[in-house]
């Protein structure tokens, strides 16, 4: 699924999903000799115009693995100060991950992190096993369709925070 997304929006957004499957778990012992897997993703993350943060739900909250990768981001270089970011997320519960979106935002307003948030534009999928094929595919044109907007929205709001953040 997520190469579909990649085709379909490439004339809005340079889509490169992250693997996070390497990445140790976070030690301030070690955080200025950071492994090559977290420097890869510190450095990927730097030179990015803005982060899409996709999340599942697990008992109410982010993935642990989440989490420590944020740790990661947030120490040192700081590399999401001030990075345009967006959220989304789906479950099979009909809330489609409300609670963790929640979590998340705490997180990324946290004073190491102090990455804005595209807002207004929460993208909450719920009951998914009923909206994708059997490859994974999204199926559900009413959810294409608010895809479609706020991939426009996040597009145009973070041309203006980097618009606001170069006249600084």
């Amino acid at each position: 699924m997520p190469n579909t997304y990649k085709k379909k929006y490439k004339d809005q957004l340079d889509l490169e999903i992250l693997s996070i499957k390497d990445i140790p778990f976070y030690n301030q012992d070690n955080e200025t000799d950071a492994p090559a897997s977290v420097k890869e993703l510190v450095s990927k993350v730097k030179e990015a115009d803005g982060v899409l943060w996709v999340t599942p739900e697990y008992n109410y909250s982010i993935p642990g693995v989440l989490k420590n990768v944020i740790d990661w981001l947030s120490r040192v270089e700081r590399v999401l100060v001030g990075k345009p970011s967006w959220i989304m997320g789906v479950s099979m519960g009909n809330l489609g991950s409300v609670r963790a979106q929640e979590h998340l935002r705490d997180i990324l307003f946290s004073p190491g992190v102090s990455s804005p948030l595209l807002p207004g534009n929460e993208v909450y999928v719920g009951l998914v096993h009923e909206k994708i094929d059997e490859a994974g595919n999204l199926n559900h044109e009413a959810t294409e369709i608010f895809l479609d907007s706020v991939v426009d929205n996040f597009v145009k709001w973070m041309n203006q925070q980097q618009a606001v953040g170069a006249a600084r």
